[in-house]
């Protein structure tokens, strides 16, 4: 046998070595390179400084998503709102819609461990000159002929490294970076419904005040003209009086353009034109504050959306940097491809018209000019700087918390001293209407307590409407999630195993 024919006998087996080797390594290697990722460090206080201790509480995203935090006012008109704003605002649905784009990069990275298999089928037909050399023994002997071929070919580059790995566990990090930016969508605009419904029932409460404040200034104004036509009060004291009056009509008319602002504000949290929605006043509106569930300050850490979403972004960035490192490692291409040829269809698929190919390659960038140092020590950079930035976001967030917790503590405080300036406004009034009765007092001295009852009045309604609004606001800046049960735990956690963007949570 010839020497030609030996190395033909012999290619085949050393060539499945090859195969055999390079697959071998593939299963080998298991590793991946570039710096697992850890939370980073950070000193977390043991309470709050503006509430008593508070205890353990569990949380996460998926209970923002869910969390009816807002039924605790005790108002259904409230609640429809809130419900009809996180199906039909804008802002949730562009959110929503982040979210699928994320987890759909989550299955593109994904992708890429797997292999890539194309097929083909073509026909053609052909013409030649008579000197130019036949391309095979099917094209015939005349000077055209048909070609007809068809094959399948697998691609496979094994994540030697770890590069697709890393890929995929920044993408995944990204995607649940997103759907805490969807949670915190979701919190803002229910607390943003309910401070824009708290502010219009207060605007209901003042200008049913203001206009009885009005109706008595221009009695008062009326009898101060009286008493200066018989000599008994100065021009001086009826334009005091006029003053006053114009005064009340003033901040009346600011207040009912505030309430009308507020109406156009909660139709566009809604997703309604402002013309298409309206509520109608409720000047009598009783202003609920809900007992504010305890929890560990640790745990803003894993519920406010804004931390969590610094966090999975430097966990992205730390994968990133072995992505950047993978570069320089040689990469290993698998490709197979079998198939027929024929000069027509009816033998395509026939044994002597078979072909096929099968091989490894092997490649690796030896000279880049210093492009892949530049990318992995931009990879660092960036870890760095998101690290940072966590950080900051950890400090603002307990800032903003503590800021919320001495806001309660002194409204409440506030409107305590409201309530008792009432009852002794109340008081006063009772009394000063008795003495009305007998004659021991003027009409006029009557009237300015009123008056002053009125102020006493509204400056509580604005004291429990201001201490409403700021527990929303601590609820936001808790990161909301008040009604956890432990019925929902299962859910919950059947819910985590079922999204793979949730993996690593």
């Amino acid at each position: 046998m010839s020497e030609h024919s030996d190395v033909a006998r012999r290619r085949p087996a050393s060539l499945s070595r090859g195969v055999a080797g390079a697959l071998a390594m593939a299963v080998l290697a298991g590793c991946a390179v570039g710096p697992n990722y850890a939370p980073p460090k950070i000193a977390v206080p043991d309470h709050f400084r503006e509430a008593v201790p508070w205890q353990r509480a569990r949380a996460d995203t998926y209970r923002a998503l869910r969390d009816t935090w807002w039924r605790s006012y005790d108002d259904p008109v409230l609640d429809g709102l809130v419900e009809h704003a996180l199906k039909a605002n804008q802002s949730i649905v562009a959110a929503q819609a982040a979210y699928r784009a994320a987890q759909a990069e989550v299955q593109a990275s994904a992708a890429a461990l797997h292999p890539t298999v194309s097929a083909g089928l073509a026909a053609s037909h052909n013409g030649q000159g008579p000197a130019v050399p036949r391309v095979s023994a099917s094209s015939g002997s005349g000077a055209t002929y048909n070609l007809v071929s068809a094959d399948v070919a697998v691609t496979w580059e094994p994540d030697l490294w770890g590069s697709v790995r890393r890929s995929i566990e920044a993408a995944k990090a990204e995607a649940q970076a997103s759907d805490a930016q969807l949670a915190g969508m979701r919190l803002s605009i229910a607390a943003s419904v309910v401070a824009d419904y708290f502010a219009l029932r207060q605007a209901d409460a003042d200008i049913e005040s203001l206009r009885e404040e009005r109706d008595i200034d221009a009695r008062l104004l009326t009898m101060t003209r009286g008493s200066q036509r018989a000599g008994a009060a100065s021009n001086n004291q009826v334009l005091e009086a006029r003053d006053i009056f114009d005064a009340t009509v003033t901040t009346l008319q600011a207040l009912q353009a505030a309430r009308e602002q507020d109406e156009h504000a909660l139709a566009a949290l809604l997703g309604t034109p402002p013309e298409a929605f309206s509520l109608a006043p409720q000047p009598d509106y009783a202003f609920v504050v809900p007992t504010i569930p305890p929890t560990l300050p640790s745990q803003l850490l894993e519920r406010r959306y804004d931390v969590v979403i610094a966090e999975r972004t430097a966990a992205a960035a730390n994968a990133r940097i072995g992505v950047a490192e993978a570069a320089f490692f040689p990469s290993l291409g698998l490709s197979a491809q079998g198939g027929f040829e024929s000069s027509t269809f009816a033998h395509l698929l026939s044994l002597p018209d078979r072909l096929w190919t099968l091989g490894p390659a092997l490649a690796a960038t030896l000279f880049d000019g210093g492009a892949r140092q530049a990318a992995v020590a931009s990879a660092r950079a960036t870890y760095d700087e998101d690290v940072a930035l966590y950080r900051n976001a950890v400090i603002a967030a307990f800032q903003s918390v503590e800021d919320s917790l001495s806001a309660v503590h002194h409204l409440r405080r506030q409107a305590e001293a409201r309530a008792r300036i009432l009852r002794r406004n109340a008081q006063l009034y009772a009394s000063a209407k008795v003495q009305r009765q007998v004659g021991a007092s003027s009409e006029h001295d009557l009237l300015g307590i009123q008056r002053a009852l009125l102020q006493a009045r509204q400056n509580l309604v604005d004291a429990r409407a201001a201490l409403s609004e700021s527990s929303v606001t601590l609820v936001k800046n808790l990161g909301g999630g008040w009604q956890w049960k432990v019925a929902d735990e299962p859910a919950a956690r059947a819910a985590d195993n079922a999204t793979p963007t949730r993996s690593d949570q």
